[in-house]
This record gives structure tokens, C-alpha cells and sequence, in this order.
């Protein structure tokens, strides 16, 4: 499973990251951006262009196992109905 967030959407209220702090991070912006761990190091990635991601804020990022739920929950709790999920 994949997640995304719309940014012209997001209200920057941070539910998101309250709820999947693993998926879910706030930025300086004040919009809920969705990052992956990369790597062996457990290295994040940011979907954003502020990070230098060719994808920018509509990259898909993949959700960890195990967190599916988390993020379910997630996107049915946000108030900017901006968080979509990808099978």
C-alpha cells in the first residue's frame, strides 16, 4: 500500500502526524507531508520539493508494514480529506 497527500487540500491541523508519525511529518510550511524510510540506516525521505524529491509533494510513499491500519485511520480522521491511499 501507497499513501499520498494533496496539498492544495491539506489544512495543516497535523492529525496525521499525530496519529502516523512514522508516515506523517508537519513542515515548516505548515502542510503534513508523507515520508518513507530509505536504506538500511533508517534514512527518511520527505515527499517534498522542499527536500529535492522529483516526485515533490504527490510522490507515493510506501506505508510500512504493520501500519496500514494506523494510516487507515489517518486519512478517515483528517479534516482536509487530503490523504489518499494507493492498493
Amino acid at each position: 500500500m501507497k499513501v499520498w497527500i494533496d496539498q492544495d487540500l491539506c489544512t495543516g491541523d497535523g492529525l496525521c502526524a499525530e496519529i502516523a508519525p512514522d508516515v506523517f511529518v508537519m513542515q515548516n510550511d505548515g502542510l503534513a507531508y508523507v515520508q518513507e524510510t530509505v536504506g538500511n540506516f533508517g534514512d527518511l525521505k520527505i515527499f517534498s520539493n522542499i527536500h529535492n524529491n522529483d516526485q515533490g509533494a504527490e510522490g507515493l510513499a510506501q506505508v510500512p508494514k504493520g501500519q496500514e491500519d494506523i494510516v487507515q485511520e489517518a486519512m478517515e480522521e483528517c479534516p482536509g480529506e487530503c490523504i489518499f491511499l494507493v492498493p
